[in-house]
């Protein structure tokens, strides 16, 4: 069993990692990918437990802003004990590959839910978006914003009795970025985040802080009723940043039918398109959405109701206008753009 692997077989072919040796983890198989990692469930050899193990893009690892980056927040996010929030065990360093062993969650993220269940009931949303909402408190108390909040981000495990049949855990953690002065961007220029969930001022380049957390929080629990995230332009990418920035969010009583009218207005308030115009707290948004709901907040919910297109009539796949000259510079970093 070799400790040192070959990083351009885990460039080209990640599961040419099973059976090797990282650090003291062994890797039994592969759980998921995306563009900055791939992560394994491994077998922790020192302890002789089950562990979820996160190595990052050698591309990344060569960069040393990054690196400095992850070992410091790494070890921030490993400080935060929180119910919602994965634990870290341990970040490091060997042979060039960077590195993150968390717990291992047993069941489906939110992703998975969503795309084989469709909406969800209304109690089984608002349950799923306060656990979340809890665990970004959290870490914004910790001055680390997280900026990739999405259904993938998010676990759903079995929960304790009849009142708390979910346990949710927030993950990746491992890649935030400390809030003050910084950006939606890393120093190379490339975004952090997934387009369906991201906040106006990470898609222009501004600082962000928090409330940049809550909007995206907004999108998902959006998407958990409806069905789909609150903008959707038809994998054109230009016009749902520009969505994002300008457009009003869909009406939540028009996508789900039977939702409250006052849902609306706490819905529009913490996708505003200004920070400071959304609350101030990602727990301050849900409790709002549950009295829109009704103290019951699921009461004759747990069927979901009938839910209009996730496609509206009003999205037109018309091309959008040119957005305005200070933020060309953004938009040019994106694919298929000038």
């Amino acid at each position: 069993m070799s400790s040192t692997p070959d990083l351009s077989v885990y460039t080209d072919r990640a599961s040419g990692l099973i059976g090797k040796q990282i650090a003291d983890y062994r890797v039994d198989s592969m759980i998921g990918r995306g563009g900055m990692a791939v992560v394994y469930c491994a077998k922790d050899l020192r302890l002789d437990r089950t562990v979820a193990l996160k190595l990052i893009a050698p591309e990344r690892a060569r960069d040393d802003t990054f690196r400095r980056r992850f070992t410091h927040e790494s070890r921030v996010a490993a400080q935060i004990d929180h119910p919602h929030i994965v634990p870290i065990y341990e970040a490091g360093e060997t042979d060039g590959v960077l590195y993150i062993a968390m717990r291992y969650v047993a069941g489906p993220d939110l992703r998975a839910l969503l795309d084989r269940d469709g909406p969800l009931p209304v109690a089984t949303a608002l349950r799923i978006g306060t656990q979340v909402a809890s665990a970004l408190d959290a870490a914004h108390e910790h001055d680390l914003v997280h900026r990739d909040v999405k259904p993938g981000n998010i676990l759903v495990t079995t929960g304790t009795d009849s009142d708390h049949p979910e346990h949710v855990y927030l993950t990746d953690f491992g890649l935030t970025k400390r809030s003050l002065a910084l950006t939606g961007f890393t120093t190379a220029g490339e975004f952090v985040g997934t387009v369906d969930y991201m906040a106006p001022e990470q898609i222009s380049g501004r600082p962000v802080e928090g409330r940049c957390d809550l909007y995206s929080l907004a999108c998902v629990v959006y998407e958990s009723l409806v069905g789909g995230p609150p903008f959707e332009r038809d994998d054109d990418v230009l016009a749902l940043l520009w969505a994002h920035q300008y457009d009003p969010p869909p009406s939540l009583t028009e996508r789900r039918p039977g939702t409250a009218p006052a849902a609306d207005g706490v819905m529009a308030k913490a996708l505003s398109k200004i920070p400071e115009d959304r609350y101030g707290t990602c727990l301050e948004f849900m409790a709002a959405l549950r009295a829109a709901f009704g103290a019951g907040a699921g009461v004759g919910a747990e069927t979901s109701p009938p839910v209009a297109s996730r496609h509206p009539a009003t999205v037109k796949n018309t091309p959008p206008p040119q957005p305005p000259r200070w933020a060309r510079p953004v938009f040019r970093h994106l694919p298929g753009t000038a």
